[in-house]
């Protein structure tokens, strides 16, 4: 028996990196997981990796049209949603005076237009009692060179969690977010080749634990916020950072 036998779950950008470790843990736990991804191939891999419990909806999250598909697959074929991991996301670096207005545009649409209209067109499926986890990021919290409009994307999820608590209280919809550190994925790696240098040389040294954490650290953080376990926990940001944005 899993802790989430019978849930029905959505994770958004669950093709690579943290999306694909957290959908791989719901359906582990015995979630039935509906994951997006941008592009079709690493979607299909993806799914035939996870084996089971699983399906692959292609889309962008930043396309409403794309949200409406996603949303009304799991409605055919499930009903309702249980669990809403709202992962997907971009970023890029940019320093003060080099910021272009097509990466604020397109890092805000992702992750900011992305997330609110992910979790707002869920809403006639959520179930009442539902959790709801939106992966945000120290950055958020922290002053790092050359992160300015990416972790104001982030700080805006951090709010979202907030209002979205008080919003859905009447329906005791549980609104959390997961707060990665640095954490070997994709998408790190390509961010870090943009800036050059050795990711565990810039990084490790900074972690008090002295690693990179690993996609399956954050998706051990998500199954929780997702299960029972979490049950009197909503409102709140889980940081998951070895420690980094703590001291």
């Amino acid at each position: 028996m899993g802790k989430l036998d019978g849930k029905v779950a959505v994770v958004t950008g669950g093709s690579t990196g943290i999306g694909f470790a957290a959908a791989k843990r719901l359906a582990f736990a015995g979630a039935f997981v509906f994951i997006t991804g941008r592009r079709r191939k690493e979607l299909d891999v993806a799914v035939t990796e996870i084996g089971r419990n699983v399906a692959g909806v292609q889309g962008d999250v930043s396309n409403l049209a794309d949200l409406d598909r996603l949303f009304a697959t799991v409605k055919d074929a499930k009903g309702r949603i249980d669990i809403l991991f709202a992962n997907a996301g971009i970023a890029e670096p940019g320093a003060l005076g080099t910021v272009t207005e097509d990466q604020f545009d397109r890092m805000f649409a992702i992750n900011v237009k992305g997330t609110l209209f992910t979790v707002q067109k869920a809403l006639p499926l959520l179930t009442d009692g539902a959790s709801v986890i939106l992966n945000s990021s120290i950055v958020g919290s922290k002053g790092f060179a050359g992160r300015s409009v990416y972790s104001a994307t982030k700080a805006a999820l951090r709010s979202f969690a907030r209002t979205w608590t008080t919003d859905l209280k009447g329906r005791r919809i549980r609104v959390n977010v997961v707060s990665p550190g640095p954490i070997d994925t994709p998408g790190l790696r390509a961010l870090n080749q943009m800036e050059s240098g050795e990711l565990t040389d810039v990084y490790t040294d900074r972690v008090p634990l002295g690693r990179l954490g690993r996609p399956d650290d954050i998706a051990a953080a998500v199954a929780f916020l997702a299960s029972e376990d979490s049950a009197f926990m909503t409102g709140t940001e889980l940081f998951v950072d070895g420690g980094l944005a703590q001291i």
